[in-house]
């Protein structure tokens, strides 16, 4: 079996002190493993760890929402103005064009441009938690900070062309001049979930999907997990929800808001198709263990009822929410359920504003706001 392995790239690679030693795994014999983030000392922070920025793609392409992309501005705008009262928002546009219809949309939310940085990345499509940058960070190392380039494939050519999503994280570590590493395989950002202390959350429903992955088991997509994020313990849960197109991405599910606590979708309504799903999960996590030996910690987070435009159920959720320095932005369905779930998130989160904001109409997208952005962290 060929493995493909595409090696660190950096701008000043000669002088980053990194180099293509061969390192392989233990735990994968055979994969042709090198000086890799996590053997370097870097890992992935959690969400709930300060921010220096947001990454976001401005939304563009009508054939995700069709016949409602403009219905969508001004709730985009409304998370975005959210998320830059405590930190930048910078944003890929394709162009001067988009880049000026970007600021107008902006500006009739009341958002301080100042805030606003844009970048003429070129994007096929707005997901920026699955196409954009994966940072990691090591304080004690000469570069404080690197990206993953992680492959990206649409979830499994589902929505091709993807080839200018595919290069984003490229782009903006050479926007930084900072060191870039590909591990040559599909990963996106909403498939995994982490703690910021060695353990990642992730889904057999979609990370061993063989149209991401085929040529990798569970054993070896592992090794990837832990060498290319930094992590020590890779916990599996089953399930993701009706709708979701992307196979059962982790942010639709489960959620981690602190170390050892989790928020977690249930259904409470027996004949959702829905119900059995998330109750696999639950009693899933109920078993698990941290590296300290700990239970999770878990909070039931409800459904909203179901979303179903143009006879499809729509992947709407509580749990897509997007941990933002100044706020947690939870996107909300027009139910009886949005209180709940505000309170839920809002108790999770004592040191944040908790701001709900209409996802009726960019649900319709199949993805809300977490899927929409991706954090910076601070270093």
């Amino acid at each position: 079996m060929d493995f493909i392995y595409t090696p660190l790239y950096s701008l000043n690679a000669e002088s980053s002190g990194f180099s293509n030693i061969h390192d392989a795994g233990p735990e994968a014999p055979g994969l042709p493993f090198f000086k890799t983030p996590g053997k370097l000392g870097y890992y992935f922070p959690a969400e709930f760890a300060p921010h220096s920025g947001t990454w976001l793609s401005w939304p563009h392409k009508e054939a995700s929402w069709p016949g409602k992309i403009n219905d969508i501005y001004p709730y985009y705008a409304q998370f975005i103005k959210a998320v830059s009262e405590g930190e930048k928002v910078n944003i890929n546009v394709n162009d001067e064009a988009m880049k000026s219809f970007a600021i107008k949309c902006l500006e009739e939310a009341d958002v301080d441009i100042s805030k606003i940085a844009f970048f003429m990345h070129p994007t096929n499509d707005a997901w920026c938690r699955d196409h954009g940058p994966a940072f990691l960070i090591n304080p004690k190392a000469d570069h404080k900070k690197i990206i993953v380039d992680w492959g990206y494939n649409a979830w499994g050519n589902k929505y091709p062309p993807f080839n200018l999503d595919d290069i984003i994280p490229t782009l903006i570590a050479n926007e930084y001049n900072i060191p870039v590493f590909h591990p040559g395989i599909v990963m996106e950002g909403g498939s995994v979930e982490f703690n910021g202390a060695g353990t990642l959350l992730t889904s057999t429903a979609c990370l061993l999907n063989p149209n991401r992955n085929p040529q990798l088991n569970q054993q070896q997509i592992e090794a990837y997990l832990r060498h290319y994020y930094g992590v020590e313990q890779i916990l599996w849960v089953s399930e993701g929800i009706v709708g979701d197109d992307t196979d059962g991405h982790i942010d639709d599910t489960v959620r981690f808001v602190n170390e050892d606590t989790v928020l977690t979708v249930v259904e409470e309504n027996k004949s959702d198709e829905n119900y059995a799903l998330l109750q696999t999960n639950l009693k899933e996590l109920k078993q698990m263990r941290l590296l300290n030996g700990k239970q999770l910690n878990i909070i039931e987070l409800p459904m909203p009822d179901a979303v179903v435009y143009e006879d499809q159920r729509l992947p709407a959720s509580y749990a897509n929410f997007y941990i933002a320095n100044a706020a947690v932005i939870v996107p909300t369905y027009r139910c009886r359920q949005d209180d709940i779930a505000l309170q839920l998130i809002g108790d999770c989160f004592p040191d944040r504003k908790v701001v709900g904001i209409d996802s009726t109409d960019l649900i319709w997208g199949l993805g809300s706001f977490h899927c929409l952005s991706q954090q910076e962290p601070l270093v």
